[in-house]
């Protein structure tokens, strides 16, 4: 531990009530690798800790155990003082243990009121399920949440911040003790942020204790009161996170000083490549007109449902416009599918990557070499040691960290999922790519990473059009910004006139 940063075990234990529950000295082995290495961490009632690290330092698996999906090959688990082992899921919740994921782990097809008591639902005197009770018991304990969610709709019809209410809901349901949030705020707009850390404060008011795991700093500090740092698989620090200052958390996260996180490269901008003239769809944008430039990187902000990922996903021939003209290197194109864009050389790195960039359960050399087919078969017949070589010039280049190119890609972290979704698509040589919030969830470490592949690849003469919601990458990388706001062009900013008060007064029509 890095004793300039953590507060003593004896000063916490005197500012807090005792822990109700500790992990001591966790280890947990795969073959090959320990993903674990005597890690320690404590959590206390009415207290959020915030778990810190970059993808693949062992959060994860952390949460896996904590939830009784893995067995850690050395430690112990301690709960209201008393040593406990977590030989199932079930045997996690029985402690009083669940976890809500950036993925809420629920059923579509059934009810709101089944999922929350799904495992433990009221019966009958006959054994049969009350269904009166439950949907009963489910609107009480939505209704604590300020929620109006029916009990008795389809999972499949909420949105995912509902999602998350449910979620909740069903650890209220249980009487969870230790509540364990992991990436929550991925998808949710900063409103329904603001409702979910309401929430959060109910909760440490009911004296839960709540595990946290963001790479949004911001949130952190806002929701957060202690926090634990691990770094490859080891604990490097904690403490008070509001009396640590965000460098020194950086510091401990990477192991080294983060101090250029944009990257960005001087480049003489060239000619126009992309011109977009009176882009218009029928539902989800109009009147949108732009030209990107030889080595450029534009910036797409707005505010959700603004628009911005429907007008890249046209450009990309996933939807079709209603009117307006596309010109590439000054020829007329038009695309009715993304085949047609590809074989154009505009390409689409999509802001999901695990549900449609990547095919996880494939390895990474077949996810790299899918759309350059042509380029590594014979006649027909795919040959495995193309694929192999194509994959492996691109790896190479984007310094994507794996065990080898024939491991799945579900496998890797976040950041190098979408190395490899880059690479997918520069195997193809385009002339545009489109970068759909290109660093979302993924840690400090990799976005710099991924911001300086970004900042090489302008710098080569690609043209970049990047969509993000986060203004500091925005500003920090952007020559230029198009804002959009209800389906509208909002403003063209060019890099000196980029400030987080202009870009949100034209994404919020406060102008």
């Amino acid at each position: 531990m890095n004793t300039a940063l953590q507060q003593s075990a004896t000063d916490r234990k005197a500012a807090d009530a005792p822990a109700i529950l500790e992990m001591r000295g966790i280890s947990q082995i795969f073959p090959g690798v320990k993903a674990l290495d005597k890690v320690s961490i404590a959590l206390y009632p009415g207290k959020v800790t915030a778990l810190i690290g970059e993808n693949g330092a062992g959060k994860s698996t952390l949460v896996k155990i904590l939830t009784g999906i893995y067995r850690p090959n050395e430690g112990e688990i301690i709960v209201d003082g008393q040593p406990v082992a977590f030989a199932s899921a079930q045997a996690a919740i029985d402690a009083g243990v669940t976890a809500i994921h950036q993925e809420t782990v629920l059923f579509d097809e059934l009810t709101v009121a089944e999922n929350i008591f799904l495992g433990h639902a009221p019966r009958t005197k006959f054994r049969t399920i009350d269904w009166k009770a439950m949907n009963s018991r489910s609107k009480e304990l939505l209704t604590s949440l300020e929620s109006s969610i029916d009990p008795t709709i389809r999972l499949r019809d909420l949105s995912i911040a509902q999602r998350h209410l449910v979620a909740i809901a069903r650890a209220l349901s249980i009487e969870a003790r230790i509540v364990i949030m992991d990436e929550p705020t991925a998808a949710l707009s900063r409103k329904e942020i603001d409702d979910l850390f309401r929430i959060v404060q109910g909760l440490k008011e009911k004296g839960k204790a709540i595990l946290f795991i963001s790479h949004k700093f911001d949130e952190l500090y806002e929701i957060a009161d202690n926090f634990v740092v691990f770094r490859d698989g080891r604990a490097v620090g904690d403490g008070r996170l509001k009396e640590t200052p965000q460098d020194a958390i950086v510091k401990l996260m990477v192991g080294r000083d983060v101090e250029n996180v944009f990257p960005k490269f001087p480049v003489e901008i060239g000619g126009p490549v992309l011109e977009v003239q009176d882009y218009c769809h029928r539902t989800e944008f109009r009147d949108i007109s732009f030209t990107l430039r030889k080595g450029e990187i534009l910036g797409v902000y707005g505010l959700i449902g603004a628009g911005r990922s429907e007008l890249c996903q046209s450009l990309f021939g996933i939807t079709k416009p209603l009117s307006g003209r596309l010109m590439l290197d000054g020829k007329r194109i038009s695309m009715a599918s993304p085949l047609d864009a590809i074989r154009a050389g505009i390409v689409y790195v999509p802001e999901e990557r695990g549900r449609h960039g990547l095919a996880l359960p494939m390895p990474i050399y077949q996810n790299m070499t899918l759309p350059s087919l042509t380029r590594t078969s014979r006649k027909g017949f795919l040959k495995a040691a193309n694929e192999f070589a194509l994959a492996r010039r691109y790896a190479e280049r984007l310094d994507l960290r794996a065990a080898a190119l024939s491991v799945p890609v579900g496998t890797l972290s976040g950041g190098n999922q979408q190395k490899v979704v880059i690479g997918k698509w520069l195997a193809t040589q385009p002339k545009v790519i489109i970068l759909d919030e290109p660093t979302k969830g993924i840690d400090i470490g990799s976005k710099a990473a991924v911001h300086g592949f970004i900042s090489e690849l302008a710098a080569e003469g690609l043209s970049i059009i990047m969509i993000s919601s986060e203004l500091p990458e925005i500003i920090g990388m952007s020559d230029r910004v198009l804002v959009m706001k209800e389906g509208l062009s909002a403003g063209l900013f060019e890099r000196a006139e980029l400030s987080p008060e202009a870009l949100v007064r034209a994404a919020t029509g406060n102008a």
